[in-house]
């Protein structure tokens, strides 16, 4: 089907959305009837072409799910005892403002409130769930983290500003493996995990996708920090090592990266759309940013025109995307690799559509 190749990147991201769109009403969107961080990575997807493209149609669609779950009181049912259960409160600030309804406000504000209850490492860490004592996560730092700093931004909560820069900060300094510029999945102050390093606390694989909500959150940080906040030029130095660390670990066949990220080598090892996604969208923000030049450009082009080569359709003409490695704890290895794999899974679908929206803005700029 050539034809299907011809899409510009904007026009994949509408198509992806639409698929979703005629297989689930908002509130079936699975987990069907949760506050949760699958929807809201889809719907924040939603929500980046939205923006580009002034759809009514999306924003009818993400008010729609929001609203299912939140009464005009501002009343929601959430999880109180992680990270994951804050990303979806992305979706409130656009509202609030949008429509001036207290409610949205007054769900933020919860969600805030969350994080004065998390437990901590010694220095100050979330822990990433009240049952992974001691642990941080890579992906926390974007469940939580961008939030955070829209909060700040939104309602001049500040303090929150130096708290998230201090997270990923101590995952830098616990996380980071100088040789290959890579952060592991997790780290366990504790020692108790039984993937835990004795010696250094950490995970022993660099996984893919976590890898991409660490530079999904860095490169959104950059949206919404000011220029002069301390803090923020080491994040930019940061970032613009992790971005070559990343392109010297794609496939350079496919485009693709791997489940695990550095061990392409390995016959049981496999090539993962959702990590794709973010690494895209994470390279091509970086541009945008200014963080890396022009000699990255090509990676990220490479890594989306391989996302497109996978990409299969139903008899309707709606978008598969496969190869979605489905949720995931931190672990060994084998953990990683013997992880089944689903089709439009909205960890895959929601990071395609961030990707597709971002290269757009690439192409455009570059031309």
């Amino acid at each position: 089907m050539t034809h299907h190749f011809v899409k510009s990147p904007i026009e994949w991201a509408r198509a992806a959305c639409d698929s979703i769109m005629s297989t689930y009403t908002p509130m079936e969107l699975p987990p069907a009837e949760r506050w949760h961080y699958h929807q809201g990575v889809f719907l924040c997807g939603m929500e980046m072409l939205w923006e580009a493209e002034q759809d009514e149609r999306y924003d009818a669609y993400i008010q729609a799910y929001v609203d299912g779950l939140i009464d005009e009181h501002g009343n929601l049912y959430f999880a109180r005892d992680e990270l994951d259960a804050v990303q979806a409160g992305l979706l409130l600030f656009r509202l609030e403002k949008q429509t001036g309804h207290s409610k949205y406000r007054i769900a933020a504000d919860k969600l805030r409130n969350l994080l004065n209850t998390l437990n901590l490492t010694s220095e100050g860490g979330y822990w990433h769930k009240d049952k992974y004592a001691f642990n941080m996560w890579l992906d926390g730092l974007y469940m939580a983290g961008v939030f955070s700093l829209k909060y700040a931004n939104a309602y001049g909560d500040h303090d929150l500003r130096r708290t998230v820069l201090h997270q990923e900060k101590l995952m830098r300094k616990y996380m980071k493996n100088e040789e290959t510029g890579l952060l592991c999945h997790a780290w366990d102050e504790s020692r108790e995990m039984p993937w835990a390093n004795a010696e250094t606390g950490c995970s022993p694989e660099f996984w893919g996708r976590s890898l991409g909500w660490y530079g999904l959150a860095v490169t959104q940080f950059l949206d919404e920090l000011p220029e002069d906040e301390p803090g923020r030029e080491e994040l930019v130095n940061s970032l613009r090592d992790f971005v070559h660390a990343l392109i010297r670990y794609q496939d350079p066949e496919s485009g693709l990266w791997y489940q695990i990220v550095d061990k392409g080598d390995q016959s049981d090892n496999w090539l993962e759309t959702s990590c794709t996604n973010l690494f895209v969208y994470t390279i091509a923000k970086a541009i945008r940013h200014g963080v890396v030049g022009q000699e990255c450009v090509d990676a990220a082009v490479n890594g989306y025109e391989g996302l497109i080569r996978t990409l299969k359709f139903d008899e309707q003409e709606r978008v598969i995307l496969p190869l979605i490695c489905i949720g995931t704890s931190a672990g060994d290895y084998e953990n990683y690799v013997t992880r089944p794999t689903s089709e439009n899974d909205l960890h895959g679908v929601g990071t395609f559509v961030m990707a597709c929206v971002e290269v757009e803005s690439l192409i455009r700029h570059s031309t």
